[in-house]
């Protein structure tokens, strides 16, 4: 079984067209089942407003869907977003009052310039029906995998995470890397807990594998929900990385972003799904060395993206690499 993982941005209300609705936060996720085939679709529900959950919802997504009906600088921002994260696959939807080739113009020198351009609904159907290991090639990943022992193993992303009576605690999240299994001892970072899967589901069905880049329900033992926070990571035991309080990044600045680093301001980092407030240490070059108060956990090469939630314009203003 095949699993596509989409996120859906622009004018997300063509979302009960592609699929059902499930879980719902300030994330909302819609899926589809089919014979050989389940695709999920996600959005952030409180964008523009809060940025922190557009930059989630790229970050548990391979593929991207842009529907626009306008071109303004949310646009912009969620197009730079896709861009940051990597994702290179995926379908523009344009409405009738939207130029095709102002749009062409505008992704031309980005990742998304291999995205499908449609101009109906149904275009958009068609394609994701035909969704397949032809699909543009492959899918791209938010962690770049070496071929080296650091970074093999399994790695889960948690998104969603609550108590089931009867059943006990639930994660919700997707494979990033490995595959897992019934009764696998794991672990959960960055508390660095020690957990059981005690059995895995994919759209409410039980299954007894589960690889990358499938979403799936876990029903886990040896935590709490209330121990879970999104962005948690479940792991094979010495993959995960953590950053206690301090890390160094070699930073690539948005080039939307106008302002400037500041070493006395606050501004906010995502790495995976994990959002911190943080500080600048030190600037030399283009080298920062960020500080913060809550532990994260990441796997090596993972992307951690700046942000300034405040700004009155661009939110992005770049990214560096996990070491």
């Amino acid at each position: 079984m095949n699993s596509y993982n989409f996120v859906l941005l622009g004018d997300t209300s063509i979302a009960g067209e592609l699929g059902k609705k499930g879980t719902s936060s300030d994330i909302t996720i819609y899926d589809r089942k089919t014979d050989d085939k389940i695709i999920s679709y996600c959005f952030p529900n409180t964008y523009p407003e809060k940025l922190q959950p557009l930059l989630q919802s790229v970050a548990m997504s391979d593929y991207a869907i842009i529907n626009i009906s306008k071109l303004d600088t949310f646009l912009g921002e969620q197009l730079v977003a896709v861009d940051i994260f990597g994702i290179k696959n995926g379908f523009i939807l344009y409405s009738y009052e939207i130029d095709a080739e102002k749009v062409r113009n505008i992704i031309k020198n980005t990742g998304l310039s291999s995205f499908v351009i449609l101009d109906s609904l149904d275009q958009l159907k068609n394609g994701i029906t035909k969704l397949g290991q032809d699909f543009n090639n492959r899918v791209e990943t938010k962690i770049e995998i070496d071929d080296d022992d650091d970074n093999k193993g399994v790695c889960v992303s948690i998104d969603h995470a609550f108590d089931v009576k009867g059943v006990g605690t639930v994660v919700l999240g997707s494979v990033r890397q490995g595959e897992i299994k019934p009764y696998d001892e794991l672990i959960l970072s960055p508390a660095n807990k020690p957990i059981m899967i005690k059995s895995i589901q994919m759209h409410d069905d039980p299954v007894n594998i589960s690889k990358k880049p499938s979403r799936v329900g876990l029903a886990v033992k040896g935590v709490s929900a209330k121990d879970i926070s999104r962005g948690d990571i479940i792991t094979s035991s010495g993959l995960a990385k953590i950053a206690n309080n301090e890390f160094q990044i070699k930073f690539i600045k948005n080039q939307f972003f106008k302002g400037d680093l500041s070493e006395t301001q606050n501004y906010m980092i995502c790495v995976g799904l994990q959002i911190r407030t943080v500080k600048i240490k030190q600037i030399a070059d283009t080298n920062l060395n960020i500080t913060f108060e809550k532990p994260l956990a990441y796997i090596k090469n993972e992307k951690c993206v700046l942000f300034r939630p405040d700004s009155k314009g661009m939110r992005i203003m770049g990214y560096g690499i996990m070491e």
